[in-house]
């Protein structure tokens, strides 16, 4: 059997404890960014009228003569989903990141009001520069790439607790955080 004296024990401890903190830091920013993915996403459906529609269907003449077209929300259609998730993960620089006092983990809040002001929010402890915003958003399209057909399902059906049934259950990306309160701008 291998004997190890104190710095061996010590430097293995130590890359047992960095290993544990960067893994855990890698799902705090997956997370963050996951449930700041579904609050814009939520937040740019509700901004199209809701009697916009789009015809979806095919546009060949069945032998009857009559059209398989039908008329859907567009809001929730196909089409506007995958428009928005082009470019929703450029909103992630709008973020900043929030270390919360009592579990010590990371938090991304918007930082940057609707309207594009920040004044109306209170950014006290939250950091803000141009890493942490790069990583989000390079973290945001690794899980629209992921898991973009269940973007689409779940948003195309009006469901509720998005934020729960991608980022915890079908994702397991949150799976530590199920607790973290569901607010939004």
């Amino acid at each position: 059997m291998l004997k190890m004296k104190g710095w061996g024990w010590l430097a293995l401890l130590l890359g047992a404890l960095l290993g544990t903190a960067s893994a855990r830091r890698s799902q705090d920013l997956h997370c963050g960014a996951c449930r700041a993915l579904v609050d814009e996403l939520e937040w740019e459906i509700a901004q199209v009228d809701p009697k916009k529609t789009i015809q979806m269907g095919s546009f060949r003449i069945n032998p009857d003569g009559s059209q398989s077209v039908v008329e859907v929300p567009y809001a929730r259609s196909e089409a506007h989903l995958t428009e928005l998730l082009e470019e929703v993960c450029d909103r992630m620089k709008e973020y900043g990141e929030q270390i919360d006092p009592s579990t010590h983990r990371k938090n991304y809040v918007r930082v940057v009001g609707r309207n594009g002001e920040s004044s109306e929010l209170d950014l006290q402890g939250i950091r803000i520069d141009s890493d942490i915003s790069g990583t989000l958003k390079f973290a945001c399209e690794s899980i629209v790439e992921e898991y973009e057909d269940e973007l689409i399902e779940l948003f195309s059906r009006e469901a509720d607790n998005v934020k729960d049934k991608l980022c915890s259950k079908r994702t397991d990306l949150c799976d530590h955080a199920l607790h973290i309160s569901h607010d939004e701008l």
